[in-house]
This record gives structure tokens, C-alpha cells and sequence, in this order.
């Protein structure tokens, strides 16, 4: 079964054509030079953009993979959580697909699709305790099977990535933040009792991040030179600007990403005590990030649990995910119609897949 997967949810247009013996071809465009320029995505721009490339996208996947619309058997597309406009873009890219060949159509769950990701290289046991962390989100989630998952906590304002990205923004990095706020990082050393923990005195499995900002902020206030000058407009940041930034501001930069992966740490803890797993997944943009990768493996090697964690190509948005989550759902038998709607972020997404 080949299925093709479309993914717009928010500023990378991604497709790709997975099949059971796994990646087949796959494209991406990245609108990060465009977005950098307003320090953030801008939703308008975003749409705008997914409508100019998907096209040709699309083109350039079956000429690389040697497959026409005729080889697909199903068309898998990322619904939701996610940029509205980004989203209807995808969505409507798919049904035309969809309707002109008559091929069965399949909505994704973008994050779960994100989670899935990690059965494109592991053959995964369930139940597993998903770990999910991007910029938008950051839920901790029970996966009974690829079709049966259950949200346990989620934050409940600002995703780790989020917090991350805006400290990355006020030492005076580049766009995205947190990756560059990793790279600073790794250069530095953790003070372990630098930056709070934020949320984790009650009993639940939720998140708050908007505190870490506040802290860093804070933090800035009073370390006044740890702000970094940054090249000139076109330069590449080269592997010396990181090199050379302030001891303190590296130092800073470790402190923090060690407070926040602590913190996810401390949370998953807690859920797996309450809700037994086979394995732990953590998927999504930040799962990329080294001190997460490296607390959550020190994680499972004290509950003695195996680690499943996306290569980082795979950490971000892409449409190899959701062409793999498709496969997935394709094979248990379930599809969408063309009453399929896009769902944005701070809407539940309705299990409403039928028989097919």
C-alpha cells in the first residue's frame, strides 16, 4: 500500500510517499528565511506560501520517486492542531487529490503523527507514554495502539519550545531561538539550581512554561552583558559566534534547557508511576534538542524502559510522518469522506474516521 502524506499544519511544507517497507520519496520547503525576518510565523504569510509551493511539490515527488497519482492508494493529511489558514491549505490540496482520482482520503492527528514517527525505525511496544514536545504543544499522552491514544497532561499556556525560542530571542539569537539556544548550550555548564521548575507542586500531569520566561527574563536583567551582537544581516552564524558568546551566557543557555527538560522529566515520572508503559516516546521539534534527548535517556535507563526518539530529521514537521500514520490508520481500516475539516490549535479533534 503506497499512501501519500501531506503535512501544512504551520511554516514547513512537507510531502512524502511511505509504503510498508517505509520511506519511498519525500520533499520539504522551509519558510524559515521568510519568518525570521518577523522573528516569528506569520499566519497569513505562512498560508500564502503553501499555496505557491505544494504544487510543485507534489510534482517534484512523483518525478523523484517514478510514481504517478494512479500508484497511491491512500492520501493521508495533516487536519490539526494547527494554523488555520496552513491547515485548509493541505486539507483542500488533499480532497482535490482525492476526488479527482478517487482515492480513499485519511485526516492525521498532527501530533500523533509526530509520535508515530518513532515506528518508522522501531518496531514499538504499547502501551507507551508519549512525550510530546514542539513550539505550539507539549502533552504527555498514553498510546494504547497507533489509533487509541489518550491525552494525560498538556500545558497549559506556553509549550516548552515556545519558552525556549523567546529566551533564544531575548539573549539576541536568530530565529528559531531554541535550536540556536541549544547550540549556545552545549558550550556551557549547568548550574542545576539557576532556573525553577515551574508547575510541578501539585499532582498533576499538566505544564506551565510562562514562568520560565519570566525567569529568564529576570535573569537577563541581571546579567546585563550576557546579550549577544549578532552578525551581519546575511552572515552565516558560524560555529566561532557561539565559541566566542560570554562564559555566562553559555552557562545560561545549559541551565535553562537542563530546567526545562528537567521538568518534562519530573512530569513523565509522575504519569508513568500512575499509568505502567512498555516504552517512552518523545517526538516533536524539541525532541531534537540534546538536553532532552540526553535527561530522557538518563529516564528510561533508571526505569529500565526502552527510548524511542525520531531521528532529528524526523523531530520537526514533515509529510513522511503523516504519510506513515496514514499507512497506519489505512491498515486498521479507517478513512475520511469529503466532509473532512481542518481543526486549529485550542480545538479537540473528533475521532470521526469511518469503515473503509
Amino acid at each position: 500500500m503506497l499512501v501519500l502524506g501531506i503535512e501544512t499544519s504551520c511554516d514547513d511544507t512537507g510531502l512524502a510517499l511511505v509504503d510498508e517497507n517505509g520511506l519511498v520519496a519525500s520533499v520539504m520547503a522551509s519558510q524559515v528565511p521568510i519568518h525570521a525576518l518577523f522573528g516569528g510565523v506569520v499566519p497569513e504569510l505562512a498560508s500564502r506560501e503553501h499555496a505557491r509551493l505544494i504544487g510543485p511539490l507534489f510534482d517534484r515527488l512523483l518525478q523523484e520517486s517514478g510514481k504517478s497519482l494512479q500508484h497511491i492508494d491512500r492520501i493521508a493529511v495533516t487536519r490539526g492542531p494547527g494554523l488555520l489558514g496552513s491547515l485548509l491549505v493541505g486539507v483542500s490540496f488533499a480532497k482535490t487529490l482525492s476526488l479527482a482520482a478517487d482515492i480513499p482520503l485519511i485526516g492525521v492527528n498532527h501530533l500523533h503523527a509526530h509520535l508515530l514517527a518513532a515506528g518508522l525505525e522501531n518496531e514499538i511496544p504499547f502501551p507507551a507514554l508519549g512525550v510530546l514536545v514542539s513550539g505550539g504543544h507539549t502533552h504527555l499522552l498514553r498510546m494504547d495502539s497507533p489509533v487509541d491514544m489518550h491525552v494525560l497532561g498538556k500545558t497549559l499556556d506556553d509549550a516548552a519550545g515556545e519558552a525556549c525560542d523567546k529566551f533564544g530571542k531575548m539573549l539576541g539569537l536568530p530565529y528559531p531561538g531554541g535550536m540556536y539556544l541549544d547550540k549556545l548550550g552545549q558550550l556551557g555548564d549547568v548550574d542545576k539550581h539557576l532556573f525553577p521548575r515551574p508547575y510541578i507542586k501539585n499532582e498533576t500531569y499538566d505544564f506551565s512554561f510562562s514562568g520560565m520566561k519570566t525567569a529568564a527574563a529576570l535573569w537577563l536583567e541581571q546579567h546585563k552583558n550576557a546579550g549577544l551582537h549578532l552578525p551581519p544581516l546575511g552572515k552565516e552564524y558560524a560555529e566561532e559566534f557561539f565559541e566566542n558568546a560570554p562564559s555566562e551566557t553559555k552557562n545560561g543557555a545549559a541551565s535553562y534547557l537542563y530546567a526545562v527538560a528537567d521538568t518534562l522529566v519530573i512530569k513523565a515520572r509522575r504519569a508513568i508511576k500512575e499509568f505502567p508503559a512498555a516504552c517512552i516516546i518523545v517526538a516533536g521539534g524539541v525532541a531534537a534538542n540534546s538536553f532532552v534527548r540526553r535527561q530522557f535517556a538518563e529516564f528510561a535507563r533508571e526505569m529500565r524502559l526502552p527510548l524511542y526518539i525520531p531521528q532529528n530529521k524526523f523531530c520537526s514537521d514533515n509529510g513522511i510522518m503523516v504519510a506513515y500514520t496514514g499507512l497506519l490508520l489505512a491498515k486498521s481500516g479507517l478513512c475520511h469522506d469529503d466532509t473532512l475539516t481542518a481543526v486549529p490549535r485550542g480545538r479537540i479533534i473528533p475521532c470521526d474516521y469511518k469503515k473503509c
